[in-house]
């Protein structure tokens, strides 16, 4: 199977650039549909068994070619990304149905969403398995272009102004983050390696011990202030509730369940290559105060009356806190929680944005505050909901209660045990704030004055809610393996 590995890296974001294409000349929307999913499912498939090969190989050395690089992170992301994807796409008609005409005519329009999505999910793809710092950034910042064209899709004032803010603070922060890889590649230079290449991962890791420590120290800081504000870090979270509330609800699973983490797995890397030279005293810190500042910085949020898709924007900066305190303390028991956190918050995630769909064409007025008594007006609406939640807030069987407890032991496992005791007080609060929204929302009283309205949105959320919450289920169970297994040990040692 690694023999087709080259191959299947050049598909994987290749099939979904032929499907932007291909949605550029459909012709109807019917026609825009019918394309988008029949490229969309081997776009799926290739992506998947890409994956497959790579958490197959358990921990065996990463595979590496001259512009990829293969490892069980990738595999994780990978599987994450083609999963959220596909069920984006497949939600996707139920949200066009009812959207409007957005910038143009209605067919022309679908085909520019479906563009746009393709674009994203391609460069989506190529993030985890791209094998240079460099280009890296370049993919990330074709997200930001796609992904800011999908966020303002409905021609909404909020959502041109939530995509206008994400594109600007998403590209500054990107920027400050390019500033690191000119004082990395000088550094590099000045070493005798001139080329692009030298901006490969294993070629930092390499000659990392070789490079100066303050300029090295310097590069480490601009990237990782850069990479947070597309992560969603606090303090630089600012555009993730507003593009998260106002982009169409498949996209918003994109942003939240796969854009996010796939930056922070480029900032994971970058802290594994740098780490020789800047210190791990100090990469430790740096990604335990971002984690730590983020959960704090969500609890207030968490407990207040939001509306459904701002509520779960703020659980996205609070888990993304998670997995930066996890990858901060860097002991086996806190990257197996890790790995099972971003697979488990991605499932959850999505669930809860697809689950909008039919929920603001029962209460229209959920867009602008919290939810109230859905039960008693869609159960099946109210159903994913309700898995979204308890797997969100961390309620056993939920695997992000799994993942949770594995980063707070692994905190105290490298001598944080302080830090572990405020982010479980903090986590402990969220869960209260989560579960309040939970009873309030779900099944709580109705909203006065509601009018009950049958949507064909309400259909494919009774499905997804089936396969999503059993993925939850087998993730919970497959976590209980992750442990002392040589996958994770690998990934705590940053071997590549």
């Amino acid at each position: 199977m690694t023999d087709l590995v080259p191959i299947l890296v050049a598909v994987v974001p290749g099939i979904p650039l032929v499907g932007m294409a291909l949605a550029l000349i459909a012709r109807t929307p019917r026609q825009a549909d019918l394309l988008a999913l029949a490229t969309a499912l081997p776009a799926a498939a290739a992506a998947t068994a890409l994956a497959a090969t790579a958490l197959a190989r358990g921990g065996q050395p990463a595979l590496r070619g001259q512009w990829y690089l293969l490892d069980g992170a990738s595999g994780v992301l990978l599987a994450v990304i083609a999963l959220v994807g596909l069920c984006s796409f497949a939600v996707s008609p139920a949200y066009l149905r009812t959207s409007g005409r957005s910038w143009t005519t209605a067919a022309r329009s679908r085909s520019l969403y479906y563009a746009a999505l393709f674009l994203f999910w391609a460069a989506l793809l190529a993030v985890p398995i791209v094998g240079n710092l460099a280009a890296a950034w370049l993919i990330i910042e074709a997200t930001t272009a796609a992904s800011a064209l999908l966020v303002a899709f409905s021609g909404r004032r909020e959502a041109l102004e939530a995509g206008w803010k994400y594109l600007l603070l998403t590209t500054l922060g990107l920027s400050v983050a390019l500033l690191g890889i000119i004082v990395l590649a000088i550094s590099q230079a000045n070493a005798g390696h001139h080329d692009l290449h030298a901006l490969d991962w294993h070629a930092l890791r390499g000659a990392a011990h070789a490079l100066p420590k303050d300029s090295t120290l310097v590069a480490f800081v601009l990237l990782l202030a850069g990479l947070a504000t597309k992560i969603g870090w606090a303090p630089v979270h600012n555009w993730l509730p507003d593009a998260h509330s106002e982009a169409p609800a498949p996209i918003s699973a994109l942003l939240s369940a796969a854009l996010l983490p796939s930056v922070l797995l480029i900032a994971w890397r970058v802290k594994a290559m740098l780490e020789p030279s800047v210190g791990s005293n100090t990469t430790h810190a740096v990604f335990i105060a971002f984690g730590l500042t983020s959960i704090l910085v969500a609890v207030p949020f968490l407990w207040q009356s939001l509306p459904w898709k701002r509520l779960l924007a703020y659980s996205s900066l609070e888990h993304m806190g998670v997995i930066g305190l996890g990858i901060g303390f860097g002991t086996p028991l806190a990257i197996a929680g890790v790995v099972l956190h971003v697979a488990g918050h991605a499932l959850a995630k999505a669930l809860g944005f697809y689950a909008a769909l039919p929920l603001l064409r029962i209460d229209p007025a959920a867009a602008h505050r919290a939810p109230a008594g859905v039960v008693s007006e869609s159960p099946s609406t109210a159903a994913a909901m309700g898995v979204s939640l308890l797997a969100l807030s961390g309620l056993p069987p939920s695997p992000l209660f799994l993942s949770e407890l594995l980063i707070l032991l692994g905190g105290v496992a490298a001598g944080d045990p302080l830090i572990s005791a405020i982010a479980l007080i903090a986590l402990a609060l969220g869960f209260l704030g989560l579960l309040h929204a939970l009873i309030e929302g779900v099944v709580g009283e109705r909203a006065r004055h509601r009018r009950r309205a049958r949507s064909r949105a309400e259909r494919p959320i009774v499905a997804l809610t089936a396969i999503l919450g059993s993925g939850l289920l087998a993730l919970a169970a497959a976590g209980l393996l992750l442990p002392g297994s040589s996958f994770v040990e690998t990934l705590a040692r940053g071997a590549l």
